[in-house]
């Protein structure tokens, strides 16, 4: 005789539950393998085969790919793609923190108004970023240009030399990856703001702590979830940015994802970008996991 138990208040056996179980999980589970685990296996076939004459693709399999990722060629060794890999290492981080920086205060200062007025300050956030990327990357190299107010008050300042602009640029290039990222961060922030317990926060304050070790243990404990949210939803998309770069930096700001947009485009050289898609990847799931276990086991 077969076990019963009570699902959604009707009797049922395990094999139902089964059955209605895989009904409900089978569309996403096929929409992940459609859309995300067959690309994926495939980019990494891709990656370790070799181009082919007139950017076709020759199927015989080996480590070249890799070996050019880390500069060797049958010209010698150059750190050219590694200098490249660093910089956006680099950038993205400094984007990153920059992000927690700017959306810690944000989050708190929209915490601190009323529900309407929090909404409208949430639009102001939000929708910029509903405006595309490329048009608001424009408007930066509009407004950062030698005729603008910001490049005025960076020659009055000393910053730039007369004549010149703050774009392009690398200043140009972190703007524009603050701002379209900037949303991202602050509202995992805001989550754990609302969610803050001030109660530790007196009690803090009552056993005499000073402000950097209340704000420590009593406040920067409790947002640890947000801060660790605001940045994976800020680096992993920072490493593979591309047209910020490419228009902020005057086409002269090379990072991986400029690397790959060329390899995939004007280069034809599939395999090879496809090594590089690999190396993207492979950062994004390294970071997941070190800041899962940051943030502990029950952090997704």
């Amino acid at each position: 005789m077969q076990q019963t138990e009570v699902f959604e208040g009707k009797l049922t056996t395990r094999s139902r539950m089964r059955k209605f179980g895989v009904l409900l999980t089978g569309p996403g589970i096929l929409w992940l393998l459609v859309f995300l685990l067959i690309p994926t296996v495939f980019l990494i076939v891709l990656a370790f085969a070799q181009r082919g004459s007139y950017g076709s693709i020759d199927w015989n399999f080996s480590l070249l790919n890799l070996e050019r990722l880390l500069g060797f060629s049958s010209f010698g060794w150059s750190p050219d793609n590694l200098l490249i890999l660093w910089r956006s290492v680099k950038i993205a981080t400094f984007t990153t923190v920059l992000c927690i920086l700017f959306g810690l205060p944000m989050a708190f200062w929209i915490a601190n108004h009323g529900k309407s007025m929090r909404a409208f300050l949430f639009a102001l956030i939000m929708v910029p970023s509903c405006t595309n990327l490329v048009i608001r990357t424009a408007a930066w190299m509009i407004l950062l240009g030698p005729d603008m107010f910001p490049a005025s008050i960076a020659r009055f300042l000393g910053l730039i030399a007369e004549g010149e602009s703050l774009y392009p640029g690398s200043f140009a290039v972190y703007v524009g990856m603050v701002s379209s990222t900037l949303p991202f961060a602050v509202l995992p922030l805001y989550t754990s703001v609302e969610r803050l317990d001030w109660g530790i926060v007196e009690a803090a304050r009552d056993l005499y702590a000073g402000p950097v070790r209340t704000f420590y243990h009593g406040i920067l404990s409790q947002m640890m979830q947000g801060i660790i949210a605001s940045v994976i939803l800020t680096l992993v998309p920072s490493f593979g940015m591309y047209v910020i770069s490419d228009l902020l930096g005057g086409s002269k700001y090379m990072l991986i994802g400029n690397l790959i947009q060329q390899q995939f485009g004007s280069a034809s050289d599939w395999p090879f970008g496809a090594m590089l898609g690999v190396v993207l990847i492979l950062t994004s799931v390294i970071s997941l996991v070190i800041f899962q276990r940051v943030g502990g086991k029950n952090f997704v």
